[in-house]
């Protein structure tokens, strides 16, 4: 497709009634909206600035552009140094040039319409709140956010700056999310009582000693600017680009990569609120007999968390959900016949159990299975075969035509991880994070070289307050002291 083609996704659920009808009759006439053959007038394109345009950015970047479907008009991020970065110059030669996001807003707001961040977690918040309080709508990598308190300041100002958000957890456009939609509100499942959830990341170095400063900065990275509102500490390689996800300083661990993804398909199915109580558990690493290691600035090699969550009107029972990350996964259920593969090989999944049915699938919700109690596999409508599947670069598609439509348009209302639901999703995930965190906090005993864990309990959650309220020191994890010079407001 070339630059004077659009290609627009109709909705997750136009995108399963064309579906049916496909099935229906075996075959379907795409309409010409739906193709988007033809000349787009530079009134219908979006003018989008991308911030982080490596690693995920280069994919969200380039799918929000859409094959000339809509124009890229700034690029910032702060190491020109990568290949892919370089990449964006060369094939949007025209677009501005940044290092720095606040200098990008400042000198190019008037040109900009929307802007897509996917710069390392610690910077989701402030980049995109200086967007949203330009009036910009935004699309930000999951997790949203970094901490909790972040993710309620981003949902609250999206709604009072009137702009059209989407997380980039790409799964929640997954037409077969709606299928797993269908089957739970026709009864299927029944009240569901527990959900499981699993990873098998970490895939980079985590639970490992503090890596020391590597010394010199590389020319062509801006170090100040990528450290942001994160505590200052010297450039390592063992950081940037891709490790920090190990780094409390910086990321959120296994959840924050994955938990948006898998969590998604439970909180929507369930609509799910806040959790009211979590506790986790953690791996050790062991460097010396006998003693484990103590990386308090690190995620652990694996984790273990359960969350409650109260019934609700669609579901009125509570949930238990668990979630386990470093290969560690359930076993596998009960209503599972035999010859019947765990999703992926095990490796990332969700089983949903309630006291009719069990629903499994795989990560981003894909290749989703229900079962009955006796055993059988469900086979009724909606059926796999009948959802047609949204192209790779559609969740962003459909934000870009949602940007286009307006504040509380119908395209906008029609997105799946607008901030309204992708905030408190991200709150509940990283509630998570907030009981490993606590769970590491010591304090030492009297005349002894041991210590005690206050932490390792369970947690009760006010949501609506974001506050713990049975310990008092877990607190200090719902946000965080942002470096001088940097604030979110």
């Amino acid at each position: 497709m070339d630059q004077s083609e659009q290609s627009t996704s109709p909705s997750r659920r136009q995108f399963l009634q064309t579906g049916a009808l496909a099935a229906a009759s075996s075959f379907f006439i795409v309409p010409r909206h739906v193709l988007g053959k033809g000349f787009i007038a530079p009134s219908d394109k979006l003018n989008i600035a991308g911030v982080g345009i490596a690693g995920k950015g280069f994919s969200d970047t380039n799918n929000s552009f859409n094959n000339g479907a809509n124009n890229i008009v700034s690029l910032c991020d702060v190491d020109w140094g990568r290949e892919q970065v370089q990449a964006q110059f060369k094939k949007h030669e025209k677009a501005t040039r940044y290092k720095d996001f606040r200098q990008m807003l400042e000198k190019e707001a008037k040109n900009i319409d929307a802007v897509t961040v996917s710069t390392a977690d610690h910077t989701h918040a402030v980049v995109a709140m200086a967007a949203m309080q330009l009036g910009k709508h935004v699309y930000v990598q999951k997790p949203l956010t970094h901490n909790i308190y972040e993710a309620r300041m981003l949902t609250e100002a999206a709604r009072k700056y009137k702009v059209v958000t989407q997380m980039g957890n790409q799964g929640a456009s997954n037409p077969q999310q709606e299928q797993m939609v269908a089957w739970f509100d026709k009864g299927l499942l029944g009240k569901v009582h527990t959900v499981h959830l699993w990873t098998n990341r970490p895939v980079w170095p985590q639970g490992i000693p503090v890596p020391p400063p590597a010394g010199e900065v590389p020319a062509d990275l801006d170090w100040d600017t990528w450290l942001g509102p994160a505590q200052k500490v010297g450039y390592t390689p063992a950081y940037h680009p891709f490790k920090w996800r190990g780094w409390w300083n910086f990321g959120a661990g296994a959840l924050g990569d994955i938990g948006c993804h898998i969590m998604d398909v439970p909180f929507r199915v369930l609509r799910l609120g806040y959790p009211t109580e979590v506790e986790a558990s953690i791996g050790s690493v062991f460097l010396k007999d006998w003693t484990p290691e103590y990386i308090p600035e690190g995620c652990p090699p694996s984790s273990h968390v359960e969350l409650k969550f109260p019934a609700t009107a669609k579901n009125k029972q509570d949930v238990r959900m668990t979630w386990s990350d470093g290969g560690i996964r359930p076993f596998r259920p009960e209503w599972l016949p035999e010859g019947e593969p765990m999703p992926e090989n095990g490796e990332n999944g969700m089983l949903m159990i309630g006291d009719k049915g069990l629903l499994v699938c795989g990560l981003y919700g894909n290749d989703p299975r229900l079962y009955t109690k006796s055993g059988q596999k469900y086979v009724g409508d909606p059926k796999p075969e009948s959802v047609t599947k949204l192209p790779e670069n559609g969740h962003q598609i459909l934000w870009t035509e949602a940007c286009k439509a307006g504040f509380n348009s119908k395209e906008h209302k029609a997105l799946h991880s607008s901030f309204d639901f992708a905030g408190p999703l991200t709150e509940s995930v990283l509630m998570g994070n907030l009981a490993i965190r606590s769970y590491t906090l010591r304090t030492p005993r009297a005349n002894s070289r041991s210590f005690d864990y206050p932490g390792r309990k369970r947690l009760m959650w006010d949501g609506v307050n974001m506050k713990v309220t049975n310990f008092d020191d877990a607190n200090q994890f719902v946000k965080r002291e942002y470096r001088e010079g940097w604030k979110l407001v």
